[in-house]
């Protein structure tokens, strides 16, 4: 059985990636900042047979993160997989100038995931083994207007998923996943247009699902989803 950690999980892809690897036999542990949406989250996962602990999480503070990684060695001993689902997005020109929502992505997109790092790579060291799995965007593969921070912030991810994996070794897999346009309430529909061709989101926890059983010797280094539709 795995021990995995999503964050994010509260809702949309992390709330699917629960759901799906519960159902697998993983236990799951969640964290998001909607205690009461994770509490009804955990209660399905509970009363569909599956294991589950959660914790409010803001990936925002590293303690929250530490927190969570500690949360899932107090219950079942060990973490083998974090994903770094967690993130926020907003569409806006530049000429907006909206600065604080610039720093809310790059405090969530950019730090949660360096803090998740801090708080997982010690005990997967110890452990001899672990996986990163962070959660991307293909807008970071097509750069368009209205999403420059944000392209940012999700190239910054992977370029330093790309880093992490050359570094950990033949120990510690790391991958990235990067969804298209994906049915959730992440960008609302009204500011996407995009509500017709997006993918449910268990199409990307699917593939986080792909990722994780693969053999110990193998890492799927990257993964693309896109709907079929989309340009």
């Amino acid at each position: 059985m795995k021990i995995i950690a999503i964050t994010g999980a509260s809702s949309g892809i992390g709330a699917a990636t629960a759901l799906r690897l519960a159902a697998s036999g993983a236990a799951v542990v969640l964290g998001a900042r909607r205690e009461d949406r994770l509490a009804d989250l955990a209660g399905r996962i509970t009363d569909a047979g599956g294991q589950v602990a959660w914790s409010r999480t803001d990936v925002r503070r590293r303690d929250d993160l530490t927190a969570l990684v500690g949360l899932a060695q107090e219950r079942f001993g060990r973490l083998d997989v974090l994903v770094a689902n967690a993130g926020v997005a907003t569409v806006a020109p530049v000429d907006d100038l909206g600065v604080d929502d610039w720093e809310d992505m790059i405090d969530v997109n950019i730090k949660g995931f360096v803090y998740g790092v801090a708080a997982a790579l010690p005990v997967f060291r110890a452990q001899g083994s672990g996986h990163f799995v962070t959660v991307v965007s293909t807008s970071g593969l097509r750069i368009v207007p209205g999403q420059v921070v944000y392209a940012g912030t999700k190239n910054a991810v992977r370029t330093m998923s790309e880093g992490l994996r050359q570094e950990m070794g033949p120990a510690i897999r790391v991958t990235a996943v990067s969804p298209g346009v994906t049915d959730t309430d992440f960008v609302p529909a009204a500011a996407t247009g995009w509500k017709s061709i997006a993918m449910e989101a268990d199409a990307i926890a699917r593939a986080v699902a792909f990722a994780i059983d693969q053999p110990a010797d193998v890492d799927v280094n990257e993964i693309v989803v896109r709907p079929t539709a989309q340009g």
